[in-house]
């Protein structure tokens, strides 16, 4: 297939990319910088992108946006994160359901975010959405894919969880205070995190361009844990000890409380229900033999 993949260069996408080549696809980059001869140049800012440049793109990975938590959350920021995944997607699926030629599948970025803070709750694609500021991004980021959808093609709207990877993300934060044996869980540590390794990440992707699946999917493990069992099997693969709690008043004091809240201390126990029922194999579905794999490589 001849493959559009939007955020190219992020975590996701610097994994992807060699992965789909690798599976014989013709892989396209849409960016905004520093375009390569066979690039598609794009600005979802002012709306533009060379739509002509998609013309026989047979499907498109959408993965684009500002990273939630690369900043503290302003107003100012806060609207750029919306406006960086409303307005991209929008563009990508005006553009495609314009082609003549149209794409088979679009896969659209989202997050478990969808589902807001939800205790011991048991989430599915079927749970209604969440409240706060993550739920109503991601809200109204699905929404901007309707065009798409409306066109006939098919939309897989992945709700991704906390991807594990040592090159980036949750884990490369964590992963220099466990080792010197000063990591523990965060707070209470009861709150659930739902996590996926990057293998999985990337493998659930390819899958889901090949297979009909459309609507929201859930990009989680089949077996979430809460942030304290995280903590206690992350300290336990690195041979170090998980015994000094991080209180909450040190993230909020640098992030902001909001953006705390929303990244560590709220939680949601989510279960990969369409992806697992479609038939997909999780390469690793525990979050030990995840670790270890990942970083004893």
């Amino acid at each position: 297939m001849k493959i559009a993949v939007t955020g190219s260069t992020g975590l996701i996408g610097t994994a992807l990319l060699p992965a789909l080549r690798a599976d014989g696809h013709d892989v396209v980059r849409v960016v905004r910088h520093d375009p390569q001869p066979a690039d598609v140049v794009w600005d979802p800012a002012k709306g533009t992108i060379d739509v002509a440049a998609l013309n026989g793109v047979e499907g498109v990975i959408h993965l684009a946006g500002a990273g939630i938590g690369d900043h503290r959350w302003t107003d100012e920021y806060k609207r750029e994160v919306l406006e960086s995944r409303t307005l991209g997607t929008q563009l990508i699926a005006t553009s495609i359901a314009a082609l003549e030629h149209q794409p088979s599948v679009l896969v659209s970025a989202s997050a478990i975010g969808f589902y807001g803070d939800r205790g011991d709750e048991l989430l599915d694609e079927s749970s209604a959405a969440g409240t706060g500021f993550l739920t109503e991004v991601c809200q109204q980021w699905e929404a901007s894919s309707a065009a798409a959808s409306a066109a006939g093609i098919r939309v897989a709207t992945i709700r991704t969880g906390i991807v594990l990877t040592p090159k980036g993300g949750a884990l490369k934060k964590l992963l220099p205070l466990f080792r010197f044996g000063l990591g523990g869980r965060f707070g209470s540590g009861r709150q659930w995190q739902s996590w996926i390794s990057i293998e999985d990440e990337i493998g659930a992707i390819r899958y889901l361009l090949t297979h009909p699946v459309s609507g929201a999917v859930n990009l989680t493990a089949p077996n979430p844990v809460t942030n304290k069992e995280f903590s206690q099997t992350l300290a336990r693969v690195l041979h170090r000890p998980s015994f000094l709690p991080v209180p909450s008043f040190g993230p909020k004091l640098l992030l902001g409380s909001e953006a705390a809240d929303g990244l560590l201390f709220d939680g949601q126990r989510v279960l990969p229900r369409v992806l697992s029922e479609a038939g997909y194999d999780f390469a690793q579905p525990q979050l030990e033999g995840a670790l270890s794999a990942l970083l004893h490589k």
